[in-house]
């Protein structure tokens, strides 16, 4: 749905614009059918800039792009009539009511039946016993929810949501999520760009971490597969000596370390290595009391890659 080749960005600032500021440098992804894609990265890092260029908004300095099966810079209004996207902060006409600004751009896209979509959305969002009042009246948190309505309005193929949860209360965040997981399970492709990256770690398929350019992309599991690799805790009731070199001569097992009665190894695959090396253990006399996973936060890997991303530009 979204193919990105060498996509660049550059602006030129100053009052001669003299000076070049890379945005966006080489970009190269794709995002499947149906995929919720993560774009995370610092501020300034460039997402916003990304999604305007996918959008349609702003054209690149260089690199080719196809959304939704058009081609950017060629087929821009055939592009916008296939996305939706919600901003960081969303412009709306605060004197008319949710319901009619909602009207006002079913009917700019053309929507066929634009007051069921109207009142499907209102309903979908929990706005409609507010539809009749006016935008300016409404809290942080509902206006992103009518944002999001509005996005989502003439069904587009692909949804962009830039920042959907910043500076909303916990409730209004939930909603957004929820409504987020729901729009997963009907199939749509949608791309994210979040600072919230436990919010990132539940709704994505994949994650991409972007520092002007693409430092990484994956899965989240899969990312922390790539950069700590699996790690599992035994418990033991008693740490006895020689148990550390019965265990690192098993198959598929890395480094093992022992400290407070616990043995943490490094694993290739810890659901066929485990209950080997439990019984392993017990044969040799150990009373395991339980085994667990060490699990590496997003956040972790997140800021390991821009930290070194930042000490790679000094």
């Amino acid at each position: 749905m979204i193919k990105t080749q060498g996509l660049t960005k550059v602006f030129k600032i100053g009052k001669k614009e003299e000076t070049e500021l890379v945005a966006v440098n080489d970009l190269t992804l794709e995002v499947e059918r149906g995929e919720v894609f993560g774009f995370l990265g610092p501020n300034g890092a460039g997402k916003t800039t990304t999604v305007r260029m996918l959008t349609g908004l702003i054209r690149p300095s260089a690199g080719i792009a196809q959304i939704a099966g058009f081609e950017l810079g060629k087929n821009d209004t055939e592009i916008r009539q296939n996305v939706g996207i919600l901003t960081e902060s969303p412009g709306m006409y605060d004197r008319l009511t949710a319901e009619k600004n909602l009207t006002i751009f079913a009917n700019l896209y053309d929507v066929p039946d634009n007051e069921k979509s109207v009142n499907k959305y209102l309903s979908m969002l929990g706005l409609w016993e507010r539809r009749n009042d006016t935008v300016g009246s409404f809290s942080k948190g509902m206006r992103q929810k009518l944002a999001v309505a509005r996005a989502l309005i003439h069904e587009p193929q692909i949804l962009f949501l830039d920042e959907p949860t910043t500076g909303l209360d916990p409730e209004a965040s939930k909603t957004v999520r929820d409504f987020v997981e729901e729009l997963k399970t009907e199939g749509r492709t949608i791309f994210m760009t979040t600072h919230n990256l436990d919010e990132a770690e539940k709704l994505c398929d994949r994650v991409g971490i972007f520092q002007q350019r693409l430092l990484t992309l994956d899965s989240p599991s899969n990312l922390r597969e790539k950069m700590y690799g699996r790690r599992v805790v035994f418990h033991l009731r008693e740490l006895q000596p020689g148990w550390v070199d019965l265990v690192s001569n098993m198959p598929g097992t890395g480094n093992v370390e022992a400290a407070d009665n616990k043995l943490v190894i490094s694993l290739k695959d810890p659901e066929q290595s485990n209950p080997e090396i439990v019984k392993a253990l017990v044969l040799a006399g150990a009373e395991v009391q339980f085994v667990g996973e060490i699990r590496h936060s997003l956040e972790q890997i997140y800021l390991e890659m821009v930290n070194n991303s930042e000490r790679g530009q000094r």
